[in-house]
This record gives C-alpha cells, sequence and structure tokens, in this order.
C-alpha cells in the first residue's frame, strides 16, 4: 500500500480554516467562506490570515465577515505588490551596516514633480463608458478590462520596483468612481507633514477638467507643523495649482504637549466642535457655488457647535442634532445613471478623498461636531463610503481612503502611514530614515548598545560621539522600554522599530517636509503676515511660539520614570480603532499646565497613547 504523503503547511492551513468556518456556522455558501466567489464578475477571493499573497499580490487587513451575509468586507482589502525577499534582506542588510547621517534641511525639500513625473502616466483607472443596453455582467466585465489595460499601460512605463506601494483591488476603486459621479465639490485632504506624497495632480486635473467641478484641499493637521512651514506650503501648491482652493485644518487645535515618551490613557470625549477650519471650509463652498446653494444653515451649525462644548469638554445633548447616515454598500454599485446636474435639489454634495491616515473621518467627526465615524491610524480602516447629512442643504460623502501609483520612497511612504506598520516585513530601514531627517538622539535620550555594558554610567554624550546605524537605533529603543523576546530575553529590535514608526506616524517624532527652496526663503516665511492667523487656526500664544520654536529644535527633556508600564504603540494596534485623531476633550490653559511643561510645536497633536 503507497504512503501517504504528508500534508503541507499551506493544506494544514486550509484545514484550519474549513474547521474554523464550520465552528462558526458558515455553511460554504455565505460571501465569507472560501469557496463563495466575489460578486463582480465572477471573480474569485480568499480571505485567509492577514498577510496573504499570491504570487505578485500580498492582501493585508483580514475583517470580520458580516453575521448576516450580505456583503463580504474583505472584497475592500488592501491589495499591494509584493516585494521580493532578496529586496527585504538587502535592506534588512544595510540598516545593520549603513552609518546614519544626520541630512541637512535642504535634503528635506520635495517637489511635486518628482513625486509625480508626468512622463510616467501615474493617473488613475477610470470607469470606462457605458449605456443602459448592457448588462450588469457586461458592465463588470468592461470594467475589469479597463483596469487591467490600465495596470498594463503603467507597468509599460515604469520598470518593476521603481513604483511605491498603490492600491491594486479594483472593488476599492469602484468606490472612488461612485464619490465621483455623486459629488459636486471635494475636499481633497492631505496631511500638512508631507502634502506632496498625498495630492496627486492626475485627480485634480481629471476633477476640474473632465468633471468641470472645484477642489479644496485641506491641509489637515495643521498643529503639527512649525507655523511658518504652513504658510509655505500654502503657497507653493497655489503657485502649481492656480485655481485650488486650499484651506487649513486641526480637529484638536492647541492640544498639550509635555514629552515624546509620555503617554497618558484619557479616553475623554473628543472636542469635536472646537476644530480649527470649519468656517474656512464652508467660505470656500460659498465662494465656489456662488449662492446657487443656500449654505445659510451650514454656518449657523458651525456657529453652535463652537459655543456647545462645556468647559471640561463635554457636549451638551439638549438641542443636538440628528445627523442622518446612509451607509452605502453594494447597492450603491449598481447601474445608476450619473447625475451631470450640480446641486441637485437644492444640495451641496462634499465628496471627502484622501490617502489613508490624513485624517478624512476626524475632519468629518469636526464638521458634523461630534463623532459619527470611527477613526483608526490603520490603514483601510474604512471600507464603504458614506454619506452624513450636516445640514438639509448639505451632504458629506467619505470616500474608503486611496493610494495612487507614484514614486515616493517606500520607506517616507511608510512614515506617512500609507502602508500599516503591522504588516511590514522589515521596518529597520524605515527607522533608518527617519533618523537620518530627525534629531532623534536629543529627542529619545538613546544610549548607545556598545556602551549598555562597558560603560553603564555614561550618558547621551558618549553616544553622540559613536556611529549609530538603523539596528542600533532600534536595539538601545529596545533596551530603554524593556522589550525583550518571549524566549531568550534578548532586546526585541522588530518591536521597538515597529514603535518608532508608530511615533513617527503619530506626529511625536514628527518628520515634516518641506517645499522647494524653503531653507533659502526661511526668513521671509518667518515674517510673513499670515503667521498670526496660522497660530490662532493652532491654538497657540503668539508669545509662546517664538521662543519654543527654538528652544524644542535643541531637544527635550525626558521627566517621565523608566519603568513606565503603559500599554505602548504595537500592543493595540487590532484594538476599538478609535484613536487616529482622538485625543484630550479640551486645550489645558495655562494656569493648569505645571511648572516646568515644555510644549513641542512640532508634535502637539496625539495626547493619547500611542497605539
Amino acid at each position: 500500500m503507497p504512503r501517504k504523503k504528508p500534508f503541507s503547511n499551506k493544506q494544514k492551513k486550509k484545514q484550519l480554516q474549513v474547521k474554523r468556518e464550520r465552528k462558526r456556522g458558515d455553511t460554504g455558501s455565505g460571501p465569507s467562506s472560501r469557496n463563495a466567489s466575489v460578486e463582480r464578475g465572477g471573480e474569485r477571493q480568499s480571505d485567509t490570515s492577514d498577510g496573504e499573497t499570491t504570487d505578485t499580490i500580498r492582501r493585508i487587513n483580514q475583517q470580520p465577515s458580516s453575521r448576516d451575509g450580505r456583503y463580504d468586507s474583505n472584497r475592500f482589502r488592501l491589495h499591494y505588490e509584493k516585494e521580493g525577499k532578496e529586496e527585504v534582506e538587502k535592506r534588512k542588510k544595510a540598516a545593520r551596516e549603513k552609518v546614519l547621517q544626520l541630512l541637512s534641511d535642504k535634503e528635506l525639500e520635495v517637489d511635486i514633480n518628482e513625486i509625480y513625473p508626468t512622463e510616467k502616466g501615474l493617473g488613475f483607472p477610470r470607469r470606462p463608458p457605458w449605456n443602459y443596453e448592457m448588462t450588469r455582467e457586461e458592465l463588470l466585465r468592461k470594467e475589469e478590462k479597463s483596469y487591467r489595460e490600465y495596470l498594463d499601460d503603467l507597468h509599460s512605463r515604469n520598470p518593476p520596483g521603481s513604483l511605491s506601494h498603490y492600491e491594486h483591488n479594483l472593488e476599492t476603486w469602484r468606490q472612488l468612481w461612485r464619490v465621483l459621479e455623486m459629488s459636486d465639490v471635494f475636499l481633497l485632504i492631505v496631511d500638512i507633514r508631507h502634502p506632496v506624497l498625498q495630492f496627486p495632480p492626475a485627480l485634480y486635473h481629471y476633477i476640474t477638467g473632465d468633471q468641470r467641478k472645484q477642489v479644496v484641499l485641506v491641509l489637515n493637521k495643521a498643529d503639527l507643523c512649525p507655523p511658518p512651514l504652513v504658510i509655505a506650503w500654502k503657497h507653493y501648491l497655489a503657485s502649481q495649482f492656480p485655481h485650488l482652493q486650499t484651506v487649513c485644518f486641526t480637529s484638536h487645535p492647541g492640544q498639550p504637549y509635555s514629552t515624546v515618551l509620555q503617554k497618558k490613557r484619557m479616553r475623554r470625549k473628543a472636542g469635536w466642535g472646537q476644530a480649527g477650519g470649519p468656517l474656512d471650509i464652508l467660505k470656500a463652498c460659498q465662494e465656489i457655488t456662488a449662492g446657487r446653494v443656500d449654505l445659510s444653515s451650514w454656518e449657523q451649525k458651525i456657529q453652535r457647535d463652537a459655543v456647545a462644548e462645556s468647559p471640561d469638554g463635554e457636549r451638551s445633548e439638549e438641542g443636538a442634532e440628528l445627523v442622518l447616515m446612509e451607509h452605502h454598500t453594494d447597492s450603491a454599485m449598481e447601474m445608476s445613471s450619473p447625475s451631470q446636474e450640480l446641486y441637485k435639489d437644492g444640495v451641496l454634495t462634499l465628496g471627502c478623498i484622501g490617502f489613508p491616515n490624513v485624517g478624512k473621518s476626524s475632519v468629518i467627526n469636526s464638521l458634523v461636531g461630534r463623532k459619527v465615524v470611527s477613526v483608526s491610524r490603520t490603514p483601510g480602516h474604512t471600507k464603504y463610503f458614506q454619506t452624513y447629512y450636516l445640514t438639509p442643504t448639505v451632504k458629506l460623502c467619505d470616500c474608503p481612503g486611496l493610494v495612487f501609483p507614484s514614486r515616493v520612497n517606500k520607506q517616507l511612504q511608510i512614515l506617512a502611514g500609507i502602508y500599516p506598520v503591522s504588516q511590514l516585513q522589515e521596518p529597520y530601514s524605515s527607522v533608518g530614515y527617519l533618523c537620518e531627517r530627525t534629531p532623534f538622539l536629543s529627542v529619545l535620550k538613546l544610549k548607545h548598545p556598545s556602551l549598555q555594558e562597558s560603560q553603564p554610567h555614561q550618558g547621551e554624550q558618549g553616544s553622540e560621539e559613536l556611529s549609530w546605524t538603523a539596528w542600533d537605533v532600534c536595539e538601545a529603543w529596545a533596551e530603554r522600554r524593556g522589550y525583550k523576546t518571549a524566549k531568550a530575553a534578548r532586546n526585541d529590535v522588530y518591536r521597538a522599530a515597529n514603535s518608532l514608526l508608530r511615533l513617527a506616524i503619530d506626529g511625536r517624532l514628527c518628520l515634516c517636509l518641506r517645499p522647494p527652496g524653503y531653507s533659502c526663503l526661511r526668513g521671509h516665511w518667518e515674517n510673513h503676515p499670515d503667521l498670526p492667523e496660522i497660530m490662532a487656526l493652532q491654538g497657540r500664544l503668539e508669545e509662546e511660539e517664538a521662543g519654543e520654536r527654538y528652544e524644542d529644535e535643541d531637544g527635550e527633556s525626558s521627566t517621565e520614570p523608566e519603568e513606565e508600564q503603559d500599554r505602548d504603540a504595537d500592543d493595540d494596534e487590532d484594538g476599538d480603532g478609535d484613536d487616529e485623531d482622538e485625543g484630550f476633550a479640551r486645550p489645558k490653559r495655562k494656569d493648569d499646565m505645571p511648572a516646568g511643561l515644555t510644549v513641542n510645536m512640532y508634535d502637539v497633536l496625539r495626547e493619547n497613547e500611542c497605539e
């Protein structure tokens, strides 16, 4: 009798998945079943664990399946091109050997034409034309064919490995198509720390050219950047796109900040009504609509929200408005005629578009005046586009975060929160990229690993004289924070690297890019007449700002005990997810702040625990 071959690891995983589905009561007919095919053209997609890969595509962020079986939430999982094993090992080796060199401010200047060169064809997939004589299946096949042609053209113009991570899932692009069809004005939301990374010119030209609609660029998280840099970015983008409306925005102005390591787990209700920027968005929309839509109710709502916050940050529910939310799933993707009529029925529809982690959900919560959208720093958190009525004449449409193809460095892309940190195979090169562009030694107060045993009492002065690699930084951070491996109790450098990257994404270890020519014109921007306006938006006092800017550039002191046992960045990656921009409920008054507290103007947003 022939002997049976032992099961492979892949076969064992399949058997384990089937057992789990049977235990949950899955019969194989629901959308979460491995045998269920996705409705889009009969395409089959398996929904196994995070990090599932095919020959070229890596599918990440497994979502819980729907209990009622109406739709498959995993159809919108992030699909990124898989990196080669040799490339990953090469970067890991370089992280151990390459000595870090602090780069000049000139090296932080980035031109948008370098990120999105016009000759490389870095557009986005368009929905092909259709008519009512086509069946639904014919339309889906046509869309899939058009999408394959788009990818083929993109790959023919760009050699393998030259493009950054970008979305390969057609289902998510279909969500964008629907938002583009139904919206009148678009809020293109970017992170002020690196706006050119998240502003695809092809999308702007398509909206303003093909669709003949208007775009309002929202520079979100404005209090994470020094005011001169905010003004410089506004003028640079205005020079590149003369007809672009640009506004600054922050969900939590004036947040107090102590040290990069201090973490206060305070889950108070965020004061969404105190956001800085909603009135500027209203004024931009009033200018675009030119009186064709009555926006007076929106203006009254903003004024009510601003005074509805109680002194302790709690929002009074008395007289609170009911926000009508429409949750769109597969039914919204059916064949429907795109309306060519702007402001239909006297309603302004605002489409919120942006990359992952730019704070779209926080902007919507701030415009609504209270939390209606869950927020998370995990890319891909929002799956379906949804609409929210601010007033009877203003409607918001939230689109899932989409990563457009670009030529940005992948390490910078990771630091911008575009790719999930938890899914990184090799985080050390990104840590090195960060450390070469920030004063990490003065902020983190690290001791070089070579001094840990030989000279235990030598401080940071001796560490600054030694050469650092990205691996050394991770090892020193693991030693300081007490990250140890379970079996051998060695320093857990992988956990330390993930922790440092999340500190950067949160804005605690802040990396701010500069527009071209910023270093030469620094004095001009620091004395710009618009500076008080930006400071007021950020919630800072002018007399405090000038002194704190230079004090914090030299470093900051860390006063928290070394043995702090708060749960750290990588312990709650899959938690409730409601923590992207959710900090303290209100800014502390000056007389409430303890003596000796240093406010870092670069890192003032995230006061809750870095998760």
